[in-house]
């Protein structure tokens, strides 16, 4: 994975990035890996990473070592929890979700490129 790609283990990461999402849209994903639909997801994921071309910042949160942070993204953001789940965040809100199958390398490309515009902070 490209560096931009950050694996989430502490709540001072996840801010670090919300904090981030004023500069650039942050793509959170969520993973399962107990779980074959989770697998198919970070597999769709790792194929957009692979396109390059995103002017967006990464992190993954597995959620079997890291339930807390997990639970913490759905409370922070105001999500339902869900395995495999996308978040995208501008400004410090999610402005697109996906979870399961609706995880697409495509869906995330689409979903970044409309919402790549983010708000200056001054």
């Amino acid at each position: 994975m490209p560096i931009d790609v950050e694996q989430l283990t502490a709540p001072a990461q996840l801010e670090s990035l919300l904090g981030e999402s004023a500069h650039r849209p942050v793509l959170i994903f969520k993973h399962s890996r107990s779980c074959g639909t989770s697998a198919h997801a970070f597999d769709e994921l790792r194929d957009h990473l692979e396109q390059g071309d995103s002017a967006a910042r990464y992190g993954v949160v597995v959620v079997q070592t890291h339930r807390a942070l997990s639970n913490d993204v759905a409370t922070r953001l105001g999500v339902r929890h869900e395995t495999p789940q996308a978040l995208l965040v501008v400004d410090g809100r999610v402005v697109w979700q996906a979870s399961h199958y609706r995880v697409t390398a495509d869906a995330i490309a689409k979903a970044i490129e409309s919402h790549g515009a983010v708000p200056s902070q001054h």
